[in-house]
């Protein structure tokens, strides 16, 4: 599923290609797609034709437009393979386009998504903590890359959870934007094993951790991103390449960057967690 860095290289795009543009129509091709939209596809249609693009934003993983309309915004879920395409108009329509919207430009933005987990809901804007948010998004935290972050609060919040510190980067109500990727990658920079208890960590510990997190995912967007397979891309249909960089996450038996120990792989919420065994070791019971 992607992550910040991933959904950042998306709403630059946007940002760019989009942004300034006014909807002159918009069909659904896919029902799944606006499922999360209660009162329908034809609605959704209807609500978002004539409207100019305002602003390209996101919160953690989290992406959403704004427009000259107030009040209203455009949640975009990506999903598991959810993609947001600019193509021309007369390109042929990708198998898997289930929301297309055309420009005045002449231009269509595409919502292609092959596991159809994704899709587009209208929601109101609400104000938290001083920052409009679509309401959909309201519960989620501010995440690293945020410039109104504030790590010290996240420190005190994770030192009062007696639960294992990877679980908790993963929860997008204290921290947002990290996903499995990261909080490996960030785990093992910090040379934390992520069964530790987050309320067992010491405060600067915490803010390495943190630091981890910021760096890898700055680096992770300065490559596009982490693309193991076509289905992460950006508006232009590219992937990134910060798969060559990552030091733990999918290197099982290959040797840590850091010390030549075999990356190990173990069992974590029905997924998969990668760490180091010299330089992570797992903590006492």
């Amino acid at each position: 599923m992607p992550e910040l860095p991933e959904v950042e290289v998306v709403r630059r795009g946007l940002a760019e290609h989009v942004v300034g543009r006014t909807i002159e129509s918009v069909t659904v091709k896919h029902p799944r797609s606006v499922r999360r939209h209660v009162p329908g596809g034809d609605d959704l249609s209807a609500q978002l034709s004539g409207l100019r693009v305002e602003s390209a934003q996101r919160r953690g993983k989290f992406l959403w437009l704004t427009f000259d309309d107030p009040g209203t915004s455009l949640v975009v879920h990506l999903g598991m393979s959810g993609q947001m395409l600019v193509q021309p108009g007369d390109a042929p329509l990708e198998k898997h386009a289930h929301i297309v919207a055309t420009l005045d430009t002449g231009a269509q933005l595409r919502f292609v998504d092959q596991r159809t987990f994704g899709g587009w809901a209208l929601y109101p804007l609400v104000e938290v903590d001083g920052t409009e948010v679509p309401l959909a998004v309201a519960h989620i935290a501010r995440d690293p890359l945020d410039p109104r972050f504030d790590a010290d609060a996240v420190v005190r919040v994770l030192r009062a959870k007696q639960t294992d510190i990877k679980r908790v980067l993963l929860d997008q109500t204290v921290v947002s934007g990290i996903g499995n990727i990261y909080a490996d990658e960030a785990l093992w920079r910090a040379r934390i094993h992520g069964e530790r208890l987050a309320a067992k960590l010491t405060r600067p510990a915490l803010h390495g951790l943190l630091g981890g997190v910021r760096t890898v995912m700055s680096e992770a967007l300065s490559a596009g991103g982490t693309s193991f397979d076509a289905l992460y891309v950006n508006v232009n249909g590219q992937s990134g390449y910060f798969e060559r960089s990552l030091a733990a996450y999918g290197r099982e038996d290959e040797p840590c960057r850091r010390c030549g120990a075999p990356i190990r792989r173990e069992k974590f919420m029905n997924r998969s967690s990668y760490s180091c065994p010299r330089c992570q070791p797992r903590p006492r019971p």
